[in-house]
C-alpha cells in the first residue's frame, strides 16, 4: 500500500464503522478527521458477534484489534427449540480453525474501546452534527457543513453516520423508505451462570413468531436478545416492561427465563428492527457511504458490524494505492456491492424464515435446519465468515 501524505478523509460518524474507517484510512497513509453528532461516545448496552470475516478483512491491511483478549472466542453454536431441545449444532469451530482467524463475542463498549485505542491521535470531534456537504469540481475535494456553523474540508467524505445518515439523505434524497422487520428486539447484558450457558457459546432458541439468543461475552457476562412479532407502530413505541417480556417466553427453556428474571428492568433495551431497499449507488464524486449508511441490514446473521469493518478495510486498501481518489471511491463501491447485497438479502431471508408464526412453516423451518446436509451447511456458513481475498491458515501453512 503506497503512503501518499497530505490527502485528507473526513469521516462523519464515530460508531463501529466510522472508527474502523478512520483507523484503516490512517493505516493507508491518509490524514483523517472524524465528526460525531453524539456529545459522548457511549455504546449501547448490547453485544456483537465479530465474525472471522471482519477480523480477516482488517488483517489484510495490517490492523489487529486484539479482540480475543477483550471478549470470548466463539467455541460452540447451537440452535434449539423454545423448550431447549437441540435442532442443530453449527460447525463454526471447524470452519474458524480452517480460516485461521477467530470469531469473537464482545460487548459494543469493549469493541468501541478497542477501536478508540487504535484510533489514538486521530482528531475526533463530538457533539458536531453534519447538515450537508458540497462537492467541488475539478478535484477540489468536499466541504462538510455542520449545524453550529463550522465547516471541514477534505479530499474525500466518508458517510458512516448510520441508518439515518445525513450524507446518504443528500445523495439519495429525502423520504427514502425503510423496511420494518415485523418484530421488536429486546437486548441486555447481565452477569449470568447456568449449566447450559458455557464459555464461548452462542445458543439460539426458536419459537412461534419469537426467538431468543444467549451469547457469552466472557468474564461471566451474558448478552441476550429476544424477538417477538409485533406491528411496526407498536414496536417503534413499545412501552411494555420486563413483565411483558417474561410472559412472552413463559414455558421456554429454564436458562431463557432465568436470563430475563435476573436482568434489571432498566438494563433492557427495546429497538425496532428494520433495513432499507438495497442502494445500488453509494456515492458520487468525492463522497461515499460505509456500513449501515450504505447497506443497513437486519440482525439475523450478526454481520452489521462485520460488513462495516470489511468496508473499511477495502476502502483503505483501494484509496491507499489510488492516484485518483474519486476513482478509488467508485472502485471501492464496485468491490463491495455484491458482497453487501448478498448479506442484506440473506439477513432478510433468514429473518423471515426463522421468525415464522405459521403452524405449517414452523416445523418445516426446524426440519430444514435439522436435516440440511452437513456439506451444504458448512459451505454456506464458510462463505459468510470468509473475507474474499484473505488467505486461509491452511493455505498459508502449506506455502
Amino acid at each position: 500500500m503506497s503512503q501518499k501524505q497530505g490527502r485528507k478523509a473526513i469521516v462523519v460518524g464515530a460508531g463501529i464503522g466510522g472508527l474502523a474507517a478512520a483507523v484503516s484510512l490512517r493505516k493507508a497513509g491518509l490524514d483523517v478527521e472524524v465528526y460525531e453528532r453524539a456529545s459522548e461516545l457511549k455504546a449501547a448496552g448490547s453485544g456483537l458477534s465479530v465474525m472471522s470475516n471482519a477480523l480477516a478483512a482488517l488483517d489484510t491491511i495490517g490492523v489487529d484489534l486484539g479482540l480475543e483478549k477483550r471478549g470470548a472466542v466463539l467455541e460452540q453454536y447451537h440452535v434449539r427449540t423454545a423448550r431447549g431441545r437441540l435442532i442443530r449444532e453449527f460447525p463454526f469451530p471447524e470452519i474458524i480453525d480452517r480460516i485461521g482467524v477467530p470469531s469473537v463475542l464482545i460487548t459494543r463498549s469493549d469493541l468501541q474501546q478497542a477501536l478508540l485505542e487504535a484510533a489514538e491521535g486521530i482528531p475526533i470531534e463530538l457533539g458536531v452534527t453534519a447538515k450537508g456537504f458540497e462537492a467541488h469540481e475539478d478535484g477540489g475535494g468536499v466541504t462538510v457543513r455542520f449545524e453550529d456553523g463550522r465547516e471541514a474540508h477534505g479530499d474525500v467524505l466518508i458517510g458512516a453516520d448510520g441508518f439515518n445518515s445525513v450524507v446518504r439523505r443528500q445523495l439519495v434524497g429525502p423520504g427514502e423508505p425503510s423496511k420494518d422487520s415485523g418484530y421488536i428486539v429486546w437486548l441486555a447484558i447481565v452477569p449470568f451462570e447456568h449449566p447450559r450457558f458455557t464459555p464461548g457459546s452462542v445458543t439460539h432458541y426458536w419459537g412461534s413468531g419469537k426467538r431468543f439468543g444467549l451469547v457469552d461475552m466472557g468474564g461471566g457476562r451474558l448478552y441476550w436478545w429476544g424477538t417477538r412479532n409485533m406491528p411496526a407502530e407498536r414496536s417503534r413505541n413499545w412501552r411494555g416492561g420486563k413483565s411483558e417480556i417474561l410472559r412472552s417466553y413463559a414455558g421456554w427453556a429454564d436458562e431463557v427465563q432465568k436470563a430475563i428474571r435476573e436482568t434489571p428492568e432498566e438494563s433492557i433495551i427495546a429497538v425496532p428492527s428494520r433495513d432499507r431497499p438495497f442502494l445500488e449507488r453509494w456515492g458520487k464524486g468525492p463522497v461515499t457511504l460505509l456500513g449501515d449508511a450504505a447497506h443497513p441490514m437486519l440482525t439475523s446473521l450478526g454481520q452489521g458490524s462485520g460488513m462495516a469493518m470489511e468496508d473499511a478495510a477495502v476502502l483503505a486498501k483501494v484509496l491507499g494505492s489510488a492516484d485518483d481518489l474519486t476513482r478509488g471511491l467508485r472502485r471501492y463501491e464496485d468491490e463491495r456491492r455484491e458482497r453487501a447485497r448478498g448479506m442484506v438479502a440473506a439477513s432478510r431471508g433468514i429473518s423471515d424464515f426463522e421468525q415464522s408464526e405459521d403452524p405449517i412453516r414452523r416445523p418445516i423451518r426446524d426440519a430444514y435446519f435439522k436435516f440440511l446436509p452437513a456439506s451444504r451447511l458448512t459451505r454456506t456458513l464458510e462463505d459468510a465468515i470468509t473475507f474474499p481475498g484473505h488467505i486461509p491458515a491452511e493455505a498459508r501453512r502449506a506455502r
